[in-house]
């Protein structure tokens, strides 16, 4: 497996995705979270993450939108990066049982 080339890493970047993977469950995880980040930070950031397993199941923007209340301009962004971004969405959504490990 090759290493990947991120656009963003840097060593404040760095320290805060090791400081994620030190996060032991759920709890650890609400609490780490919720000290970093802003509520509306993390409710936008949930809301991608179920915009893109409903694009992972066929839903249409009208759908995704009714469902999740996220703009299309949000769900159209989060569409390109599904196809054309850096396969994190990919990543997660095949660990979750969302996508074929083959696409």
């Amino acid at each position: 497996m090759t290493t990947y080339k991120s656009k963003v890493m840097n060593e404040s970047t760095k320290a805060f995705f090791e400081s994620v993977l030190l996060l032991k469950d759920v709890d650890e995880c609400a609490r780490f979270f919720e000290d970093i980040c802003t509520i509306k930070e993390l409710q936008s950031i949930a809301q991608r993450l179920e915009v893109v397993k409903l694009l992972a199941q066929e839903k249409t923007y009208n759908e995704i939108e009714t469902e999740t209340g996220a703009s299309t301009a949000t769900i159209s962004r989060i569409n390109r990066c599904l196809y054309y971004g850096a396969d994190g969405y990919k990543l997660v959504l095949k660990r979750l049982g969302y996508m074929d490990e083959d696409k």
